[in-house]
């Protein structure tokens, strides 16, 4: 059989498996494997891969910074830093007509700072920043619709561990990535809350104005939060300025927010098995999924499908920026269906090769295809932010926080629209300090 025509089986093979509920690691891995059988005539070489591919992920030190990453979030959470950063941006911005909804977004963007998860984020602000709202008397639909969309910063916000997914499966430098996306997560922030003053303006009962907080309440909500703004300062500053690796800045973050728990006496012999529980758990899900996208990938790759699919649209003679909002229209798509790591994976063997085609720069591209995924974070017909808040407020209704989130949609569409129009904007600070690309 053509090489071509098996790499098509393979595909329609993992789609099978992953529509028949097997995990996607798994659907990947055994597609690739088969895949790779069938093009080589024989399955002994094909089992290899399990082995090598295995070995080289588990080994890498870029996949490292992972488990790392998820033990600092989760220390953080046991730690209470998430309601610190949240009443700091309270007492700050608190009093003004939709303060607290601009509050959530500040908090969910400085604890997806330290945790670097979209789902641990919405899960977290739910539960600190919505009682808080509803209490102040504000429109449900608002008030949910802000914790889903700010949700979505903590995939964009350095350190991201999706952006760390995208370096080692496209081998760009993670370091790059993390400075890249520093401006695009300013814009993020600043788009989301200039959407929460235009709802508040349109309609001044959906968010009122709370009381004015002394220049005392914010000292005191500064001074409780020191240890949330040093575990910040130490985890990126330590990166930005040099004085860290990633590697480092995640085993030195991974420890302090230990300490800082500890510290605090918030850790509990439960919460602390908890917590590594809970990194073991996510670990092995993304690491099985890693692994399985690179034997799909090695496989594919063999088969000469993505060469086939690269030349097909270059013969269409399609504007390469055609091509990328038609890439960014089936990422929304798939973001609405499969979770985040999933539409990454899925996708890299195809995708990547024609942006390199086209010219167009992996760094700037890695910044965009996070960017769409998260908009798919909270996309009907899923949208794993809305689904993770429904769950956890089960007497709302589901179309409420759909409306909640589609202005928000509307304003995360804009800053894809700046970002593609405006390269320099995700590339200024990589070029400004000569990083490596």
């Amino acid at each position: 059989m053509d090489p071509f025509m098996i790499g098509l089986l393979g595909i329609a093979m993992m789609l099978v498996m992953i529509f028949a509920q097997v995990p996607i690691g798994v659907a990947m891995g055994i597609s690739g494997v088969v895949t790779f059988a069938l093009i080589r005539g024989s399955f002994e070489a094909a089992l290899t891969l399990f082995g090598t591919e295995t070995v080289g992920k588990i080994a890498s030190s870029e996949l490292s910074i992972i488990p790392l990453f998820l033990m600092m979030g989760a220390f953080a959470t046991v730690g209470g830093l998430s309601g610190d950063l949240y009443r700091i941006a309270h007492t700050l911005i608190g009093h003004v007509r939709g303060g607290l909804a601009m509050a959530t977004i500040g908090g969910c963007a400085g604890f997806g700072a330290v945790c670097g998860s979209s789902i641990a984020t919405a899960t977290t602000m739910t539960r600190v920043s919505l009682p808080e709202m509803m209490g102040r008397d504000y429109s449900e639909k608002l008030a949910t619709g802000s914790v889903a969309a700010g949700g979505t910063l903590g995939m964009l916000i350095p350190p991201s561990i999706i952006l760390v997914l995208y370096g080692v499966l496209t081998e760009q430098f993670v370091k790059t990535l993390f400075v890249a996306a520093l401006i695009p997560a300013v814009l993020a922030v600043a788009l989301h809350m200039l959407t929460i003053l235009i709802i508040v303006r349109r309609n001044p009962d959906l968010g009122p104005s709370g009381p004015r907080e002394t220049w005392g309440a914010t000292l005191r909500a500064l001074r409780d939060g020191w240890a949330a703004l040093l575990l910040m300062f130490v985890v990126t500053g330590g990166i930005y300025g040099g004085i860290f690796s990633v590697n480092e800045s995640a085993a030195v973050g991974a420890f302090l927010a230990f300490v800082i728990a500890l510290f605090r006496r918030r850790l509990s012999l439960a919460g602390f098995w908890m917590a590594l529980r809970e990194t073991a758990s996510t670990t092995s899900m993304i690491y099985l999924m890693v692994i399985g996208a690179s034997i799909f990938t090695y496989a594919v790759t063999v088969s000469g499908l993505p060469q086939v699919i690269v030349e097909g649209i270059r013969d269409t003679q399609l504007p390469g920026i055609w091509v990328v909002l038609l890439l960014m229209l089936m990422y929304l798509v798939l973001g609405a269906i499969f979770d985040t790591i999933s539409s990454m994976v899925i996708t890299m063997p195809f995708v990547f090769p024609l942006i390199l085609e086209y010219g167009y720069d992996p760094i700037w591209w890695g910044v965009l295809t996070i960017m769409v995924i998260e908009i798919g974070m909270i996309t009907p017909p899923i949208g794993m932010n809305v689904f993770v808040i429904k769950a956890m407020l089960p007497e709302t209704r589901i179309g409420t926080i759909y409306a909640g989130v589609a202005p928000f949609i509307l304003a995360d569409l804009l800053r894809l629209g700046i970002i593609i129009a405006f390269p320099v904007l995700s590339l200024f600070l990589v070029d400004l300090l000569a990083l490596p690309r």
